[in-house]
């Protein structure tokens, strides 16, 4: 027996992360709905003199700032669908009444991989009898482009908007429990501002970025955020 045959059989498992789209749309409205509330929350602690004005705005800013979110996903979402749909037509129709250019641009894509001409030739003819499979090539090769999922609109609608729910409920959770503004706002910014350190270094390591930078630019943006407008709001009612 020979040693090739001798040993186990290890089957190549390539791990790729597929869920990027989801990632980023949890990672939009996470990161808004972290700053954004707790931003308006510090900002309103230094104008008034009870928990509940914040609590009370607070929450409809969630619902608000969610809604808008969501649908903002959901348009875009929706107008890559129809950008791709758009120019698979014209590809289409390019294929039928323009063979000789397309068939040339393909041989050149297949040129810049490194493939020989002849080769390319061949791949060009062999492409030619599947009019799908040709236009599918340069829609991925040519534009750059991907076949959307014909749900992610509704998922990405819904992923932006739940995801903002969460991230807001977080620095206006001491609110609910606290009475006093100042010392509300306080525990706010030690939650909120531990909670975008967490997101930070998570997100950071879906991105392949440092985890420690991550954590130090969320957490940075948001205290920047919060303190101008608490700022802001100081300055506007000690002025009136």
């Amino acid at each position: 027996m020979s040693s090739r045959s001798a040993l186990p059989h290890l089957e190549h498992i390539e791990e790729h992360f597929t869920a990027s789209e989801f990632v980023r749309d949890i990672v939009i409205g996470m990161s808004d709905g972290l700053t954004v509330p707790f931003a308006l929350a510090a900002g309103l602690s230094g104008a008034v003199s009870g928990t509940r004005i914040v609590v009370t705005a607070g929450l409809a800013e969630i619902a608000a700032g969610s809604i808008a979110m969501g649908l903002g996903g959901y348009l875009a979402a929706q107008g890559d669908a129809e950008h791709y749909a758009a120019e698979r037509k014209r590809e289409e129709r390019e294929v039928i009444e323009l063979p000789e250019v397309e068939a040339k641009e393909v041989a050149e894509i297949l040129t810049e991989y490194g493939v020989p001409e002849e080769d390319a030739r061949r791949a060009v003819d062999g492409m030619a009898r599947h009019p799908d499979k040709w236009v599918d090539f340069m829609m991925r090769f040519e534009l750059g482009l991907e076949a959307p999922d014909p749900a992610r609109a509704r998922i990405s609608a819904l992923t932006i908007g739940l995801s903002y729910v969460v991230g807001g409920l977080v620095p206006l959770l001491p609110y609910m429990l606290v009475q006093e503004p100042i010392q509300a706002l306080a525990w706010s910014c030690g939650v909120t501002i531990v909670a975008l350190g967490i997101f930070g270094g998570v997100k950071s390591r879906y991105s392949g970025a440092s985890a420690l930078r991550g954590v130090f630019q969320t957490a940075i943006v948001g205290g920047l955020a919060a303190g101008a407008a608490f700022l802001l709001a100081k300055w506007f009612t000690h002025g009136a």
